[in-house]
């Protein structure tokens, strides 16, 4: 296995007359470069990536919406929806890594396109057979292809880092991971209107009002993308991040944010449905809240990398995963209680923690690999441009596993509803798990990284 990395090339700049050439100089921290040439096509790959994902992002959540669809005439109990709602995370989390190399192994602009095309292997077929009478095993395969949607994010994230400087990565992958992660709530939008409008016996005018979005995103991708020249992947970088504790122990602390973040957005219409029964009798009612957690996750998630070059990554991680516990422990009094109004604060709580420890986490992960290249310097066994080039390979590697497991979480939460529901027809059991989910994570974060004592890291 390996990781993307690029090496500059030093032709000149081609000339361009007439139509768009391919790249074949691309040198993005060289300053007078970056300023004449660099930046201009490098914020046009930008804004067009953000769409290509967002629209990816929207497709792989499309089942948190059709669910609500799926009404007597289906013949599917709770149980088998939060079924529905998982197989598109679990494809979702085992594409990452693939898709992550693709981008060296075909071209940037390449497999945007191919991968905006395969959005259309779910929606064709949900618009044609989403109607009632179709077979359970059919939607699971139908939810599960839906999955390709979250091999985009990765993908996409992979390819924008070739385009900036060092300086300005940070804020380009936020807007991308950001852009991205308003699919979700997007889709749900979209599924309120045809609610809305249409009514519940129409679920295939859903992934319909997608299926121009997919073609118009490989168009926009083959016309305005470019290929990054001698963009490779790295061989052995993740074999090597694999044999690393701190790969694990990161992403564990990204499953209990990233995974918390997706399953409860491809879960929280069904749950508030189930737990509010005689406050939302028909789907629309509860669609119209359930846009409201992943919107809002989505747009603090920059605020917590911020948060963390202020403050220090491990520093707003613990606490983070402190205050989602309590966010936990809230909904769980809550629904206990059978108040609504506390019940959605504690949800949207958790939604909006759940943002800020996607970046608070993805803040660490550098600062792990810098601090430790800055140890191997100090002690001499490093030199410093060794021990940079080692700290990017190593962050790069660690950023693509942490991603890919983390995106499991997305399945257990799911899960976690299933069973509870099925066990004694509410979610408190769910909610205690990931009570307890918080306070491990929690606890390994201040173990490892706060810690006082020799073996801490400085700067995480």
């Amino acid at each position: 296995m390996s990781t993307l990395t690029s090496t500059a090339v030093t032709t000149a700049p081609p000339a361009v007359a007439g139509r768009r050439r391919p790249l074949e100089d691309w040198r993005p921290e060289d300053p007078d470069f970056w300023r004449t040439t660099g930046a201009p096509i490098a914020r046009r790959n930008l804004w067009v990536s953000i769409f290509a994902e967002h629209v990816g992002f929207s497709v792989w959540s499309l089942w948190s919406v059709t669910v609500l669809f799926l009404g007597p005439a289906y013949g599917i109990d709770p149980a088998g929806k939060f079924l529905l709602t998982a197989v598109p995370a679990a494809l979702g989390a085992v594409l990452r890594l693939p898709y992550t190399l693709a981008v060296a192994r075909f071209g940037g602009r390449r497999w945007t396109t191919i991968s905006a095309l395969l959005l259309l292997v779910p929606t064709v077929p949900m618009t044609i057979l989403l109607e009632p009478g179709v077979s359970y095993s059919t939607l699971m395969v139908l939810a599960c292809l839906t999955g390709v949607g979250g091999g985009n994010f990765a993908s996409s994230m992979a390819n924008i880092n070739l385009f900036f400087p060092s300086r300005l990565k940070g804020r380009a992958l936020g807007l991308n991971a950001g852009g991205g992660n308003l699919g979700v709530p997007a889709v749900q939008l979209v599924g309120l209107a045809v609610l809305a409008t249409a009514g519940a016996a129409y679920p295939r005018l859903v992934p319909a009002v997608y299926l121009p979005l997919i073609v118009l995103a490989a168009l926009a991708a083959t016309r305005w993308l470019d290929t990054v020249p001698g963009a490779r992947n790295e061989p052995g970088a993740l074999r090597e991040a694999a044999r690393d504790p701190h790969t694990w122990v990161m992403s564990l602390l990204y499953i209990g944010t990233f995974g918390s973040f997706i399953g409860f957005g491809f879960a929280f219409g069904q749950v508030l449905q189930l737990q509010f029964a005689e406050r939302f009798p028909t789907p629309v009612d509860a669609a119209w809240l359930t846009f409201l957690g992943p919107l809002v996750g989505s747009l603090i998630r920059p605020l917590g990398g911020h948060l963390a070059d202020r403050l220090g990554g491990a520093r707003v991680t613990f606490w983070n995963f402190v205050a989602m516990a309590i966010g936990a422990g809230t909904v769980l009094y809550a629904a206990r209680e059978r108040s609504f109004g506390l019940y959605l604060a504690g949800f949207i709580a958790l939604f909006v923690f759940s943002g800020v420890g996607n970046g608070s986490t993805y803040k660490m992960i550098p600062a792990i690999f810098r601090a430790r290249a800055a140890d191997a310097v100090a002690a001499g066994t490093r030199d410093p441009e060794a021990a940079a080039r080692w700290a990017r390979r190593m962050t790069g590697a660690l950023i693509g596993i942490a991603g890919a497991i983390g995106a499991s979480g997305g399945v257990l939460v799911n899960i976690a509803f299933r069973q509870s529901f099925l066990g004694s027809g509410n979610a408190d059991a769910a909610y205690l798990a990931f009570i307890g989910w918080y306070a491990l994570c929690f606890a390994v974060t201040w173990i490892v990284y706060r810690r006082p004592g020799s073996h801490r890291l400085a700067g995480v």
